[in-house]
């Protein structure tokens, strides 16, 4: 006996095999992200080479046009000699190098939000946050990257650290803390700004104005007094001045809390920041 399919039962058997697609986790979503940014920004390697070369650029020219003047300065204020100053410049030039990776990642999350592949991703059945998260992680594994060159030019012309390797394995997490800190602010500046020219500008302070009002080319004590008061409290002088006491053991005193407080601060301001405007772009 044959039996009849009726509407019914055909309407009911396609409902019963058609589902909409369960978002999958938010470690794999990131993941996913992740890999996208990297193969892009090996795909596209200008921005990655500058942000290479401009602290490496940074270091020749402070080490060999600007350096014996300004260590002989040191010199006479009863500092570092004209010698050492190498070993002085080198540990703030890897937070400039930190500072650096705000530019391209500012401009990369603008021209995603602006560009409309963010607003795709909404469709898609997965986690939002991981969208944020990819960036971030990619531009600190870049920046860690450029730190490593940075080093190895460093040591080829000249810098000795006496760091045991605590105080390396110390020195590497204040760098991945203050890069994970810089990098969320610029994810949150990215989304704020509407267009990526505007971007650049915005990360400007972040990585060449605050770095030259503190302790990165010369000593505290070499400023005017209006401005030492704000060097020696804004966050560049307390990594610098923490990295180098670790890498070539002068004193750390208060700059230590004061670096981790800043870098902690400034994770949590910049995540929370990036989060809101991100929630606040798919509600729009």
């Amino acid at each position: 006996m044959s039996t009849v399919t009726t509407p019914a039962a055909t309407t009911t058997s396609a409902v019963t095999r058609t589902h909409v697609p369960a978002p999958t986790s938010a470690l794999q979503n990131s993941l996913t992200m992740l890999r996208r940014n990297l193969r892009h920004a090996r795909r596209y390697p200008a921005m990655t080479i500058s942000l290479v070369s401009m602290p490496i650029a940074m270091l020749l020219l402070f080490n060999y046009v600007f350096g014996g003047t300004m260590s002989a300065g040191m010199d006479g204020m009863g500092g570092q000699g004209s010698g050492d100053y190498i070993d002085y410049l080198v540990p703030g030039i890897l937070l400039m190098a930190v500072g650096s990776g705000v530019l391209p990642t500012t401009v990369g999350v603008c021209t995603d939000m602006t560009e409309g592949i963010v607003a795709r991703f909404r469709t898609m059945p997965i986690n939002g946050s991981s969208i944020l998260t990819g960036r971030a992680v990619g531009a600190v594994i870049q920046t860690m990257i450029t730190i490593v060159f940075v080093i190895g030019v460093a040591f080829l012309i000249g810098f000795r650290s006496g760091a045991e390797p605590v105080e390396w394995a110390a020195a590497a997490g204040l760098l991945i803390l203050m890069s994970t800190a810089l990098t969320w602010l610029a994810v949150a500046l990215g989304q704020l700004v509407k267009a990526p020219e505007a971007a650049s500008s915005v990360a400007l302070p972040f990585s060449f104005l605050l770095p030259f009002l503190s302790s990165v080319f010369v000593p505290l004590d070499s400023m005017p007094g209006w401005l030492r008061h704000f060097a020696e409290w804004q966050p560049y002088t307390a990594f610098t001045e923490t990295l180098r006491g670790l890498l070539t053991g002068t004193e750390i005193g208060r700059f230590g809390p004061l670096a981790v407080g800043w870098g902690v601060a400034i994770a949590l301001l910049g995540f929370l920041w990036a989060r809101s405007l991100f929630k606040r772009g798919a509600t729009r």
